[in-house]
């Protein structure tokens, strides 16, 4: 943030008088503004919190006031500075004084005085953008300034085109300065007051922390409105919130009970009664006397005397038709709301959720297992489904943001649509993913079937993919070669839990990038089990239909259906290529022998150019040895026979021993020339005219493969 210098012309002879007044604290007397055993004023000024004049008084130590004790008064300064304080206001406001530029020359273009002041303020204050002046007074002069929002300093450049040797004889001054515009007026005849005038006010807004008032309740210990009859906004100019009473209430919104009720009815400008005003918490009601009827308002009905037999009478048709309408409202809701009941059942019958809640309850209960949830949280939880609560979305569908009401932030997946026929593989993904207890795996923590389209909730990760943090330019550069390693390292150990730790064995099947969450310490969390499939624990193997994302896939997989531990093994190297290269697993947007990258890296290390290909982010000569081990274990996960691949496990131990030792241990026979040919000879498809069929998926879209063999 910072002051943008903008050419402002004057050429005019004013004369200028100054007038300024003072204001207080908006809040009244007998309410405390300070903490209890803090002083409330310094001099003339009040000291409301969050600021104090010493440590235990203030919120912050940028909101420190220093009463500086002088032989004729008392003068209290911004924090540590020199700048003068004339008033705070609660409402987010404060008034300093502030120097004026001064330029002055002599006869024969001299200077004799030159004086262009600078003022700075700490985090949380900025300069008013609306309140304050920008004056500039003489001729042969022009200085330098603007005002646009987010201003936290002011300099003020203060020039002349001819040194005044033109215009000496009746003005050899300008002055420039930024003031309060309510505070001043012009007078012709105070002209020559100008020059000993030092200081003038400005006005500053402050506010408190750099956060929204979302990020502030987060942590409620240190959130500024303490007061019950609070409420929190942005302001208008700068970061961070304010506090502010709610209506009827005065005070300071920053203390335990700082905001107390008004008596509206001792205030005759706050009252709007005609006759009689009874005072209640927060309000006021106005009520007429025995015999009359009306509001009881100044501004409307009033309290009419008595009630003829006319208004008697229209009145009573009047209310006949009140509760006539009022019952066919409520049996019009009620027969919309039975419909509701039968359509909520009807979507949790059709979404399998007599089948969830069987494969649930024949497992061990915890705290922790999945649980079903009514669309009436979900609706609550993301505010109707608001587009502001919206954090992705694609083919696939949409993903919301969504506070449950234990306060817990939650990701909410509501897909476009469901094959009916695939209701089965969403239920897969919340049995899967309800039994995987890992640190680096995005937990599920329930679902919503009374939709048509079923609801799936996760925790909340809000660091993006790891597909985002390779491919976005900005974003590589701060994914250093170590953070790359260790998310690799995480992702492997997860994908070696579900292998081998798990029971029984789980294969992922869509092991990519952009399914491999980070969290604002780049820590993986592997999400998306859609696709996932559990492993008989007397199978190795299993036939399916082919699903996954090219550029990713398998190719034994891809031939035979045969689904293994191994497909996901060689899915998993073309992600280690991607943190090597910076480059998408497929681009139709490179040559042809570069699209596939599996099969470009392949090459580039045949023809032993590893570091032509490597990403400039990460290459440096301390780690070239680990780029050579990740890289030569990428290439004997991307094996075309599983059988070589190694397993889970072995590259995820490869990968610790890296970031431990940093040595490279990975010895392996690669296999055959002609074998690896056979399994790559069938090029991927550009798209055009392919026989390929979308699939749901509870995230994203996936690619299909269809192929003999069963599920």
């Amino acid at each position: 943030m910072g002051l943008h210098m903008h050419l402002l012309y004057a050429h005019f002879l004013v004369a200028i008088l100054l007038i300024f007044t003072s204001k207080s604290v908006s809040t009244q007397a007998n309410f405390p503004i300070a903490k209890p055993n803090c002083m409330d004023r310094c001099g003339d000024v009040s000291i409301p919190f969050p600021f104090g004049t010493t440590q235990d008084c203030y919120l912050d130590p940028a909101f420190l006031v220093t009463c500086n004790h002088t032989l004729n008064h008392t003068v209290p300064l911004f924090g540590n500075s020199t700048i003068e304080i004339k008033n705070i206001f609660l409402e987010g406001q404060l008034r300093v004084l502030h120097f004026i530029a001064k330029d002055c020359h002599s006869q024969n273009g001299t200077s004799v005085l030159y004086d262009n002041p600078s003022i700075y303020f700490s985090i949380y204050f900025t300069v008013n953008n609306t309140a304050n002046k920008f004056t500039v007074v003489g001729c042969d002069a022009y200085a330098q300034l603007s005002i646009p929002k987010d201003v936290w300093r002011v300099d003020v450049a203060l020039e002349t085109y001819e040194n005044y040797t033109k215009v000496w004889n009746f003005n050899n001054c300008s002055y420039g300065f930024l003031v309060e515009e309510s505070e001043i007026r012009f007078s012709a005849s105070d002209l020559s007051s100008l020059s000993n005038v030092k200081k003038l006010p400005m006005v500053v807004d402050w506010a408190i922390g750099n956060g929204t008032c979302e990020d502030a309740r987060k942590n409620m210990s240190s959130y500024a409105c303490k007061s019950t009859n609070s409420k929190c906004y942005k302001p208008d100019n700068g970061d961070g919130y304010r506090c502010l009473c709610l209506e009827g209430y005065q005070g300071n919104p920053s203390l335990p009970d700082g905001c107390q009720d008004i008596d509206e009815c001792k205030d005759p400008i706050l009252s709007k009664c005609e006759k009689h005003c009874e005072n209640t918490v927060g309000s006021y009601q106005c009520v007429c006397p025995k015999g009359y009827h009306g509001d009881g308002k100044k501004d409307g009905k009033g309290c009419i005397r008595g009630q003829s037999l006319v208004f008697k009478l229209v009145t009573g048709i009047a209310l006949g038709i009140i509760v006539l309408m009022l019952a066919s409202c409520w049996l019009y809701l009620e027969m919309k709301r039975r419909k509701l009941v039968r359509m909520k059942h009807k979507f949790f019958l059709q979404n399998g959720g007599l089948l969830l809640q069987e494969k649930l309850t024949r497992r061990d209960t915890s705290p922790d297992m999945a649980r079903i949830f009514t669309s009436a949280e979900l609706k609550k939880a993301t505010n109707n489904f608001h587009d502001s609560r919206i954090i992705g979305q694609g083919g696939f569908g949409t993903v919301y943001k969504g506070f449950l009401s234990d306060n817990r932030i939650v990701a909410i997946k509501k897909s476009k649509q469901v094959d009916p026929n695939q209701v089965e593989q969403f239920i897969n993904e919340v049995i899967v993913l309800s039994q995987i207890n890992h640190r680096n795996v995005v937990r599920l923590l329930g679902c919503c079937l009374e939709t048509e389209v079923p609801l799936l909730v996760y925790e909340f990760i809000d660091n993006g993919t790891l597909f985002e943090h390779i491919h976005n330019k900005t974003k590589a550069r701060d994914l250093s070669w170590d953070k790359r390693l260790r998310i690799a390292t995480e992702a492997a150990g997860v994908l070696a839990y579900l292998h081998s730790a798990a029971s029984p064995p789980i294969i992922h099947r869509d092991v990519k990038s952009a399914n491999i969450l980070l969290d604002t310490r780049f820590t993986a969390k592997v999400s998306d089990f859609g696709a996932s499939r559990l492993v008989p624990l007397d199978q190795t193997q299993l036939s399916t239909v082919v699903q996954g994302t090219y550029g990713y896939l398998d190719p034994e997989y891809m031939q035979t259906s045969q689904l293994t531990e191994k497909s996901d093994v060689y899915s998993f190297g073309v992600v280690l290529i991607e943190l090597l290269t910076g480059k998408k697993a497929l681009s139709y947007d490179r040559p042809e022998e570069q699209r596939n990258l599996a099969s470009y890296f392949l090459l580039t290390l045949k023809q032993d150019q590893l570091f032509q290909v490597l990403d400039d982010n990460i290459v440096s000569e301390e780690n070239n040895e680990e780029l050579i081990s990740v890289a030569t274990l990428a290439k004997t996960c991307l094996y075309m026979k599983g059988e070589d691949r190694p397993s889970m496990k072995e590259v995820a131990m490869e990968l610790e021993g890296l970031r431990l030792s940093g040595k490279h241990s990975w010895e392996r026979t690669e296999p055959d020339a002609p074998e690896k040919e056979s399994l790559l000879g069938e090029k991927f498809s550009n798209g055009e005219g392919s026989s390929t069929s979308i699939g749901y998926d509870s995230t994203r879209e996936h690619f299909f493969v269809r192929s003999s063999g069963g599920r």
